[in-house]
């Protein structure tokens, strides 16, 4: 799996180890990014669950529950990222990012179309698309509902009333790619990916989560970029870090399976530290491309 930093025209900023130099690397503008879309295009229709099905049903109890509340977090947040998108469409500001943020919306909806094939196919949840999503809501933490049910609906709706409004639109991109994509989804896939691969199980779900962690890299690159351009105005570069000292501590708890002693988790077989620590070094180290000092968040006031 590449790392969850950003894609630039030079490569991807994981590769970079001296953090003096990520303020200036040369990061892919929407044209560049909707031209390697047409490039990583794949079908979800495509992908093979026959061994997931077999998998699934040689799981032992407790480890199906465990998983349960991992899947059914991606499979509600890519249906809710999907429905909340048309906003950020309609705010582009060059036909090129009109171009790239079409192409993202779409990418979101097949990243459902994957979830909704894989639960009805391996966990065998008969009835509608919309079924599976209800079944699958009752696996969701309380704070994920406020994330993805409240606050990005909320940040959508502000710019669907008013498209041309650049601080609604800097803020639903602080929520969307540097949280909700670039911390918690990324961080999701990357454990997610490397558990199954290790223990040899899932195969479809990998290859398909290995696709949509390559679109959702390509969504990152492009929220860095477009926050670096406005960050060079010291009102929205202080207004990027004052969203996100409002975000974190909800995107942590996000990240908290249900029942779990928010102070002392694991996830599958990974340690609270291990996902904190990765998901929020490379939030960090991205908010330094974009020219923020993470130090230096400060509460809302």
């Amino acid at each position: 799996m590449p790392s969850l930093l950003d894609l630039t025209s030079q490569g991807d900023v994981g590769t970079i180890t001296d953090e003096s130099k990520l303020a200036s690397v040369t990061l892919m503008n929407p044209q560049q990014l909707y031209e390697l879309w047409e490039r990583q295009n794949w079908q979800s229709h495509t992908i093979d669950f026959s061994q997931d099905r077999r998998d699934w049903q040689s799981m032992d109890t407790e480890l199906r529950e465990r998983m349960s509340w991992n899947l059914s977090s991606f499979f509600i947040g890519e249906e809710r990222v999907t429905t909340q998108f048309s906003g950020l469409v309609m705010a582009y500001e060059s036909q090129s990012e009109e171009a790239f943020l079409t192409t993202q919306q779409v990418d979101e909806a097949r990243h459902a179309q994957h979830f909704n094939r894989f639960y009805e196919q391996v966990l065998g949840i008969d009835g509608s698309f919309e079924d599976r999503l209800a079944q699958a809501r009752g696996d969701l933490n309380p704070a994920f509902i406020e994330m993805f049910d409240g606050v990005l609906v909320d940040w959508s709706r502000r710019l669907v009333e008013n498209p041309r409004d650049i601080e609604a639109k800097v803020d639903f991109i602080t929520l969307y790619h540097m949280v909700i994509e670039g911390t918690l989804a990324l961080t999701g896939q990357w454990f997610l990916t490397d558990y199954m691969e290790r223990n040899g199980i899932l195969p479809g779900w990998v290859e398909g989560f290995k696709l949509i962690s390559q679109d959702e890299h390509r969504h990152v690159a492009y929220g860095t970029w477009f926050l670096r351009e406005k960050a060079a105005d010291p009102g929205l570069r202080r207004r990027i870090a004052e969203c996100l000292a409002e975000l974190i501590p909800l995107a942590a708890a996000v990240l908290v399976p249900p029942g779990e002693d928010p102070n002392d988790y694991a996830i599958l077989d990974y340690t609270m530290e291990e996902t904190n620590t990765f998901a929020f070094n490379a939030l960090n180290r991205r908010l330094k491309v974009v020219g923020i000092d993470p130090a230096a968040l400060a509460a809302p006031a």
